[in-house]
């Protein structure tokens, strides 16, 4: 018979383990001698030991899972209770029994991480929805627009809830985007409602206009068009590519008419010196209010310029160009201050920006070329009133290429 300390190989050749319980029979040894009975069961013992230290490790050092964790205790376990090995089973069994605690420490670690997660992102989900939903009441189309879609990128990057929760707030948070869309599509339809409908009127008053430019019927006339102006005024902008053909047809067509009658009353021409002098006061006081910092003051400046301009009366016919064309470059800029904040709220600003400076250029090509045409033909008179209605339409199309630039193209 041979042993040691915890086994021993009887005279049959069955092996025994010592255990707290008392001896454990290990097995049947007939294929050599007692103590390599007992080497080979002891090199078992041994494989436990080591896979019981790499399975401590592995729970300790990697991300292994409770469950896992807990299947490979249970392996062990079986062959640890089975006694095929010789060895001192008991310290193996509380070294399991260690790992286990350790295994539940980490599983109420975790479950705690997970809970302080799923707190930490449904705060940051209800945040989001306050916020969606304070902006879906927003007027700053643009800026709103932008910021919704950047709460979504942040919403795609948080950690899904409970399902009933995560609905609940994806609910809410949807909502708040598709009311802010429905509102600004709202806005914007009725924009171009108002300016279509301006497009009308504008449309009316061009087509009078232009069938009284040739009466003579001066004081009623001129009586009338005053009438006409307030109601071009009154009528708010048409679309941008109609907005200044309309308003040259207008003017064209008082033009004829106050030319007509500027002729038959000569004898007003000292009056009208006299207007223009103060016209060009006028003129100069509006050209102080550039460059606009302020455009509700400015606003309000100009249209009390523009009241006592349109009180004067009419200035001489040759200069007329010139002082107008002063505060028509004033009412320019304040309109194009207008149209720069519109823009940044019109999502299909660019594609009319583009195609009004498209519009603008080929504008500008022809009228440079009809006054070489007339200074080829020695019609001076002709080119000079070309070329003043190509400065207005030169000073149109650098607004509107500087209106392109604040689209970045």
């Amino acid at each position: 018979m041979s042993s040691d300390p915890w086994g021993r190989v009887d005279e049959t050749g069955t092996v025994y383990v010592r255990t707290a319980d008392g001896e454990q029979v290990v097995g049947s040894w007939q294929a050599g001698s007692p103590e390599e009975a007992l080497a080979y069961f002891e090199r078992k013992y041994e494989g436990l030991v080591v896979e019981i230290g790499l399975l401590e490790k592995r729970v300790k050092t990697t991300d292994l899972s409770a469950k896992d964790a807990q299947a490979a205790i249970d392996h062990i376990r079986e062959q640890v209770d089975a006694h095929h090995a010789v060895g001192d089973l008991d310290a193996l069994r509380v070294r399991l029994d260690k790992l286990v605690e350790l295994v539940e420490a980490r599983r109420e670690q975790r479950k705690a991480q997970r809970a302080k997660q799923s707190d930490e992102a449904r705060k940051a989900k209800e945040e989001l929805v306050a916020e969606a939903e304070q902006l879906a009441q927003s007027d700053q189309w643009r800026a709103a627009g932008e910021r919704l879609r950047a709460l979504v990128d942040t919403w795609k990057g948080l950690p899904r809830l409970d399902r009933k929760s995560d609905d609940e707030l994806w609910h809410r948070f949807s909502h708040a985007r598709s009311a802010f869309s429905k509102r600004r599509k709202q806005h914007f339809a009725q924009l171009d409602a108002q300016r279509e409908e301006a497009r009308k009127t504008k449309e009316r008053l061009v087509a009078e206009a232009e069938a009284l430019s040739n009466s003579t019927d001066w004081g009623a006339t001129a009586a009338r068009y005053r009438e006409l102006m307030a109601e071009w005024k009154a009528a708010g902008r048409a679309q941008r590519e109609h907005e200044d053909d309309l308003w040259n047809r207008f003017r064209g067509a008082q033009d004829v008419f106050f030319a007509a009658r500027s002729s038959v009353f000569a004898e007003r021409d000292a009056e009208q010196a006299e207007n223009l002098k103060l016209k060009e006061e006028l003129a100069e006081e509006a050209e102080k209010l550039l460059p606009i910092t302020d455009l509700k003051a400015a606003r309000a400046a100009f249209r009390n310029v523009n009241e006592r301009w349109e009180a004067i009366g009419h200035v001489p016919r040759d200069a007329r160009p010139k002082v107008e064309g002063r505060m028509h470059a004033v009412e320019r800029a304040i309109q194009e201050a207008e149209e720069a904040e519109w823009r940044r709220t019109n999502p299909e600003a660019r594609a009319r920006a583009e195609g009004l400076t498209g519009q603008l250029q080929a504008a500008v090509d022809k009228l440079r070329g009809q006054i070489e045409q007339a200074r080829a033909q020695g019609n001076n008179a002709k080119a000079d009133k070309l070329q003043r209605e190509l400065e207005g339409r030169q000073a149109l199309l650098d607004q509107a290429l500087k209106g392109l630039q604040e689209f970045g193209g």
